[in-house]
């Protein structure tokens, strides 16, 4: 805005300077031309002024629809997404998982997670997504597939069984980041509370933990966890019992 008042600013300036010049040369009125210099000073700051009351609109406009973004999304969750057994997904659970996990502070990253893909088997991920909630852990996915919440949602209706489970769903690529993770299922368990760190480029430094890579279900790798008496023993042993518990 400050360049676009300057350059008007400028435009007249330089007028006006080509005029006073012109005075030596016969036959021009050097009265006139102060006038249109005043003029043309008077047109351009009138000029700015409404740039700048543009300006001030549109930056008016953007608050509103930005604050209008999420109720937008949140329209979409109630009306365009699939039904399942258990009904319509929640995605407003897991939008506010997603806003939750933006503004997380200090001590409450998760401590057993599973690290998931839709293009996992449905039967697999169905399983993997129900156990860990069960055990008290969260299933984390790295983003909506082609940047599309409606197609992540859909697709999410055809696999989680239980309306329960989307509690314990999350979209987090920092903790991809944060773990390394580059194949899933990925399960981690980790020794303490850790700092989760605000930003999206940065990189979470993580406390020791145990990791397993594979196919393999949920109540196998927290048994291997507990059972290895590595770092993320003890969380893994809470979870491995209360899988065990809340299993049929």
């Amino acid at each position: 805005m400050r360049l676009l008042i300057l350059g008007a600013v400028g435009l007249v300036a330089a007028a006006s300077m080509t005029a006073l010049l012109a005075q030596t040369v016969d036959g021009i009125d050097v009265q006139a031309i102060k006038k249109r210099s005043a003029d043309l000073q008077a047109d351009a700051e009138a000029f700015v002024d409404q740039i700048k009351d543009r300006g001030d609109a549109f930056r008016e406009e953007a608050v509103t629809v930005r604050d209008s973004g999420m109720e937008n999304m949140r329209r979409v969750a109630a009306t365009d997404l699939p039904k399942g057994p258990a009904g319509a997904v929640d995605f407003d659970e897991i939008v506010q998982g997603a806003a939750t996990n933006a503004k997380v502070g200090g001590g409450e990253a998760p401590q057993l997670i599973a690290f998931a893909s839709l293009s996992m088997p449905p039967k697999a991920l169905r399983q993997l997504i129900e156990d860990t909630a069960r055990a008290g852990g969260v299933v984390v996915f790295r983003g909506f597939p082609n940047n599309s919440m409606k197609e992540f949602s859909q697709a999410l209706g055809k696999i989680v069984d239980r309306e329960d489970d989307f509690a314990n769903i999350g979209i987090d690529p920092r903790l991809f980041r944060a773990f390394d993770v580059q194949a899933v299922p990925t399960y981690v368990a980790v020794s303490s509370d850790f700092d989760l760190c605000a930003g999206f480029s940065c990189r979470t430094k993580v406390p020791p933990h145990d990791r397993m890579i594979g196919n393999v279900t949920v109540e196998y790798a927290l048994s291997s966890f507990a059972e290895g008496n590595g770092p993320g023993a003890r969380v893994a042993a809470v979870g491995l019992s209360n899988l065990r518990r809340a299993l049929p």
